[in-house]
């Protein structure tokens, strides 16, 4: 029997703030709209490395008002009429269903493969990724199955989720695929380490691939409000009345992750596995913080990493990250820092103390710092 012809479309959720990046990522210009790691933004990289695959107008991006403008300045062409705006976050699960209902429509309500992927990861290898994403795309062709890729852990994070595999249930295009057991999110320091040494454990990148069908049937299951608003929205999709049903519905959506909504549910459900895991060795980082910055770029162990516009010089230092976009930085006998330079903000805390950015972020909310933020 011929394969089903099913087009394949990314959508790439490009709506966070990336508050840890502050003072460079600010509300209109986030971390994924900056060069955080190399010359392009992240969002250029991530389509940069989907165009292989994917067609230019196959490429949707969900995103917020704020950001939407410059984000139709980063995708190529064919991608500016993709874009679409939330008019408040409601969390991944609404922001996949809305580009989920936005790709029916285009396809005049046939079905289609989604590969869902964030805007703001590194990934290294990318030829490597390319493989993995099309051995999860032919896996999820069959109705109901939902594929996750996983990291290989290489160390006991408890700032990430977990996907916990059962043995080797499948083959796609040679590589191995887990059923899915169950998702943990953020264990105790402990129990991250136990997950590690069992082998048995996966990070969840936040990547899933999955027909428009079986994501939209999984939905309806386990959030069934959400699919009913959005299906009276999708009846406005081109119509002038879209604008206005968009901003009165979406207040309506379940505030929830698509992990919460829909995949720990179902490996909860008994019979069959509908939920897979592909390992995926890429040289994946979601840089989650100017720590993890200075991980990537740092080629040696205790070396600065001086970066922007203008390097500089550092005598007896060792382990700092400094940027300036302007200035030439000179750094004599400190060891471990961060400091990033813009115009109006300057940050420093220790490498350590990187993951607490967004507190001062918090704080410039509370104290109404608009200009600032």
């Amino acid at each position: 029997m011929p394969k089903e012809k099913l087009s394949v479309h990314a959508v790439i959720l490009a709506g966070g703030r990336g508050t840890r990046f502050w003072p460079r990522s600010r509300t209109r210009t986030p971390k994924q709209l900056l060069n955080i790691v190399g010359k392009t933004t992240m969002l250029e990289q991530t389509v940069a490395r989907l165009r292989p695959l994917i067609s230019a107008d196959h490429i949707w991006t969900v995103t917020n008002t704020e950001q939407a403008t410059a984000v139709k300045r980063q995708v190529p062409t064919g991608a500016k009429k993709r874009v679409l705006s939330e008019p408040l976050g409601r969390n991944t699960a609404a922001a996949i269903a809305l580009a989920a209902i936005h790709v029916r429509h285009a396809e005049k309500g046939r079905d289609a493969l989604l590969a869902v992927l964030p805007a703001d990861h590194y990934i290294e290898q990318a030829a490597n990724y390319r493989k993995i994403v099309n051995a999860a795309l032919e896996l999820a062709r069959n109705p109901g199955r939902m594929v996750v890729l996983g990291i290989p852990p290489t160390r006991p994070d408890t700032g990430f989720g977990y996907i916990e595999r059962m043995g080797e249930a499948l083959r796609s295009q040679g590589l191995a695929v887990f059923a899915v057991r169950r998702f943990t999110e953020k264990p105790r320091q402990a129990v991250a380490q136990e997950y590690l040494d069992s082998g048995k454990y996966e990070w969840n990148a936040g990547m899933f691939f999955w027909r428009i069908s079986t994501f939209l049937d999984n939905l309806k299951k386990y959030v069934p409000k959400t699919v009913a608003a959005l299906e009276k929205l999708a009846a406005h999709i081109g119509k002038s009345s879209y604008a206005a049903k968009l901003k009165k519905i979406y207040p309506q959506l379940e505030n929830i992750s698509v992990d919460y909504a829909i995949l720990e549910p179902a490996t909860r459900e008994t019979g069959a596995p509908s939920v897979f895991v592909i390992p995926a060795q890429i040289g994946w980082s979601d840089i989650g913080s100017w720590a993890a910055v200075y991980e990537l770029l740092a080629k040696n162990h205790g070396e600065n990493v001086l970066d922007g516009a203008v390097r500089g010089h550092a005598i007896d230092a060792q382990g700092n990250f400094l940027w300036s976009p302007t200035k030439f930085i000179a750094a004599i006998g400190v060891r471990d820092l961060v400091v990033v330079e813009t115009p109006d903000a300057l940050l420093i805390c220790p490498r350590d103390r990187a993951q607490d950015v967004g507190q001062i972020v918090k704080w410039l909310e509370h104290n109404k710092r608009k200009d600032l933020l």
